[in-house]
């Protein structure tokens, strides 16, 4: 087995590198590894942009980070431009876009980003909720793409590069066989072995399959605007990630996302608007 890879050296970490190219500019390459069908995917996204900022801001933790999707991104090079709206003792507001240019050389925005940072290590230990980890099998009981004995409808680049464990109970679309349910439930890390961190998180928020196909609807559901809420540091270990859509109406549903880590801990919530398949 290869070693797991350690934070700073994981492909995650090379892939969402930027270079600071002037204050608050920097440079980018997204990279085809995260794309779903021909799009970059918009967890890697937003951990890109979170990257930026975290380079921009006095704090270093994303809060809340809180994006709408303007246009469809593609691999290559891009440019992320951030500003610090306030610097606080404790906390910082910033935002960054994303462009790239199209093909007769504009610039074209893909994604706005306004988010607060802060410093995890500081925030209160007092913890009072009545939310609990989603009940999922043992991983060895899950499935991911490899079980599958065909692809696994929308499974794309970006499946090499994580380690998703599905819950059974929430498989039956990719058996020709979808719940009407619209949720979605799975054990959840790197396919390198990287542990999670506040970074990840923007990630993994956005890295299951739309649950929409439990639904019973099949193709692409671009993510409109999506909100994430870091809410403490990972512990080492796996993510079990819970997403569930409540209401389909005028062509949008939600997708509300809970990740736990391995202390049973809620450390990731994220809300998010998709367009629904309309095919």
């Amino acid at each position: 087995m290869a070693e797991a890879a350690t934070i700073g050296d994981s492909e995650f970490d090379r892939d969402t590198a930027v270079t600071l190219r002037e204050p608050g500019v920097y440079d980018a390459e997204l990279s085809a590894g995260w794309t779903i069908i021909r799009a970059v995917n918009g967890g890697y996204l937003l951990a890109l942009l979170g990257r930026a900022l975290g380079e921009s801001l006095p704090h270093r933790d994303p809060l809340a980070v809180s994006a709408h999707y303007l246009t469809a991104s593609r691999p290559g090079p891009a440019v992320i431009r951030t500003q610090a709206v306030r610097s606080g003792r404790t906390m910082s507001t910033g935002q960054a876009s994303l462009f790239q240019r199209d093909e007769d050389g504009g610039e074209v925005e893909r994604i706005r980003v306004l988010a607060t940072y802060g410093d995890l290590d500081q925030l209160p230990d007092d913890v009072r909720t009545s939310a609990k980890p989603p009940a999922i099998p043992p991983r060895e009981h899950c499935f991911g793409p490899s079980d599958a004995p065909a692809p696994i409808p929308g499974s794309s680049a970006i499946t090499d590069r994580l380690d998703i464990k599905l819950d059974p109970a929430t498989l039956g679309w990719a058996l020709g066989a979808p719940s009407g349910k619209g949720e979605m439930r799975a054990w959840f890390g790197l396919a390198d072995g990287r542990d999670a961190d506040p970074l990840s998180l923007l990630l993994t928020v956005d890295a299951l399959p739309p649950t929409a196909f439990e639904l019973g609807l099949e193709g692409w559901t671009p993510t409109v605007e999506l909100t994430a809420h870091i809410r403490c540091r990972p512990a080492p270990g796996p993510l079990r990630v819970s997403i569930t859509t409540r209401n389909l109406a005028g062509g949008f549903l939600e997708e509300d996302a809970d990740v736990w880590d391995s202390a049973d801990r809620l450390v990731a919530q994220s809300r998010q608007l998709v367009m629904a398949p309309r095919g």
